[in-house]
Parts: C-alpha cells; structure tokens; sequence
C-alpha cells in the first residue's frame, strides 16, 4: 500500500511539474494523487462496484483539493488536475480503441463501457463534492489564520 501511494504521488507530482505547476505546491499535488489513489485501490480491493469506487474516491480528491487551496491559498484547479490523473482510466481507453481498430467490436465495447461508467462517476464525484457551499471551507481560512 505504500509503495501504491508513493508511485502514484510520483506520478502525479511528474503531470504537475509537466503542466508547470508552481514548485511550492508539487508536493502537495502529489498528495492529492496519492489519497486519490489509495482509496481507489482499497475500494477496488474490497470488491466494491467499480463506479461507487471512481465516485468516492474522485468525491475525496475534490474535498482534499478544495481544503488544500484554502490552506496553500492557490486555485482548486492547481491540486484537482494532477490529483485526479492516477484514477482516469487510461487502460481503459487503450483498450477500447485498441480491439475497435483491429475489429474486435465486441471486447471495445465491453471495455468502452466500463471506460465511460468510470468517467462519468470521476465527473459526478467532483461535481458532488463542488457542490458544497464554500462557506463550510471559508472557516477553514478563519482557523489558518
């Protein structure tokens, strides 16, 4: 488990400092993979339905990031971004375009819906978790300070 969460913070931290994300909030990108990652990879492991897991943990990376920009004072985009890459489903992508060019219509579309399943439960999960008032994050400001 934490081997899984440094290579996913190493991960994430690499997209950030590709997007050229400032030096003083890498590390925290990165921590926003790793959660992100560790909870995808519990729930998974638990044998829990593969969009309940894409949803929660996509659900808690936003909540992480919306704290860290009120903490690091940055926008909620410079941790959500690159926290969400170790749980998009890249394979998933691969796959279904892979088997639909060598004409295996069947296995791409297999593999295109569990694809668009997991994509539309990271898209809820941040939706869901932006949709808390920022006022309940305000207060964390009043405690920084």
């Amino acid at each position: 488990m934490i081997t899984q969460f440094i290579i996913s913070m190493i991960a994430t931290i690499s997209f950030a400092i590709l997007y050229d994300a400032p030096k003083k909030h890498l590390f925290y990108c990165g921590l926003t993979g790793g959660v992100g990652w560790v909870i995808y990879y519990m729930m998974a492991k638990l044998h829990f339905n593969m969009i309940f897991y894409a949803f929660a943990s996509a659900f808690a990376l936003t909540l992480i990031s919306r704290i860290l920009a009120i903490v690091r004072e940055a926008p909620v985009t410079m941790f959500l971004i690159p926290g969400i890459f170790p749980i998009v489903p890249g394979a998933g992508i691969y796959y279904t375009s892979y088997y639909f060019f060598i004409n295996d219509l069947h296995r791409s579309i297999l593999y295109g819906e569990d694809t668009v399943k997991i994509a539309f439960s990271i898209a809820f999960g941040i939706i869901m978790a932006m949709a808390i008032p920022q006022f309940l994050f305000a207060y964390l400001k009043l405690l920084k300070r």
